[in-house]
């Protein structure tokens, strides 16, 4: 199989890489010069031309692992966080609509278009109201890939991923828990400590790609991508702290940051139906990050 991975050098996109890059022909795409690499395209992250990309190569799969993944980042910069999440959808779906129609369209959209979900477990036929920039785009995002099945019959998935960790990210809860306790021992969260999240171990979602990529039927699917399991921000902080040092002191400031979501827990029926199963609990999870936090300070 020949797959392209746009965005290959975000977290996300490596990680695709070297898992399917063991069995299949993986191509990169990516904002990065990568000299070392001749299957690799390199694009310009707001004004990118995909026609070159599709236009001399067919490819099986395309799975779109790139643009911007920050709430606060979409509130204070929306242009550029609508360019990389929505319109350079349309461009690359528009040029395999040209030049390689038979692609198959793999988009990673986002558990931000739910907002406050009405309820949980959140099915992909709940309503959608996305409370922030970046949920709204990546909802447009959606609707994007949608018009392009429907009206041009490209074959196109969006996996709404809740929240993904692991060895690579350089953002979100871990991250800024331990950037804080390098700067303090007694560290300020935001919060009440009482909001909760969907977390999917790296390898596990990627795992879940492979699923989708298999099994999926490519008629603007929509799939959950999660482990189904409610965890709470203060359950998470004890785990990665004790699993540093049991004498971190930490406390919640009740401030909430606009455009964050309570609480999430996603129904994930039709992601097990297709073939998933998690293999990496939350605390081992957790284990393998700081290893990698350790190794990479």
């Amino acid at each position: 199989m020949k797959i392209l991975i746009i965005g290959s050098k975000g977290f996300i996109g490596r990680h695709c890489v070297s898992y399917f890059g063991k069995h299949n022909e993986v191509w990169g795409c990516d904002v990065v010069n990568d000299y070392n690499n001749n299957k690799y395209f390199l694009v310009d992250g707001t004004s990118a031309s995909y026609s070159e990309v599709f236009q001399h190569h067919d490819f099986d799969i395309c799975i779109n692992c790139s643009g911007a993944a920050s709430v606060p980042d979409s509130i204070k910069n929306p242009i550029r966080d609508f360019t990389l999440n929505t319109v350079n959808v349309f461009k690359q779906l528009d040029a395999i609509r040209k030049y390689s129609p038979r692609c198959k369209y793999i988009n990673l959209s986002s558990a931000a278009v739910y907002g406050n979900p009405e309820k949980i477990p959140t099915t992909e036929n709940s309503t959608v109201n996305p409370i922030s920039p970046y949920g709204r785009h990546k909802k447009m995002a959606e609707d994007i890939c949608n018009e392009f099945y429907t009206e041009f019959g490209i074959g196109v998935c969006n996996l709404r991923i809740f929240s993904a960790y692991g060895p690579g990210l350089k953002k979100q809860l871990l991250w800024d828990l331990n950037k804080k306790l390098l700067l303090n021992n007694e560290v300020l969260l935001y919060g009440t400590g009482k909001e909760s999240r969907d977390f999917i171990y790296i390898s596990d979602l990627v795992s879940a790609i492979d699923c989708i990529v298999n099994k999926s039927s490519f008629k603007a699917d929509i799939v959950n991508v999660a482990n189904g399991k409610e965890v709470y921000i203060h359950d998470v902080v004890k785990i990665f702290y004790n699993q540093i040092d049991e004498s971190v002191k930490y406390k919640f400031g009740g401030e909430n940051r606009a455009g964050d979501p309570k609480n999430w827990q996603a129904d994930i029926t039709k992601l097990k139906a297709l073939g998933y199963k998690s293999k990496v609990d939350l605390k081992e999870g957790i284990s393998k990050y700081i290893i990698w936090l350790n190794e990479n300070r």
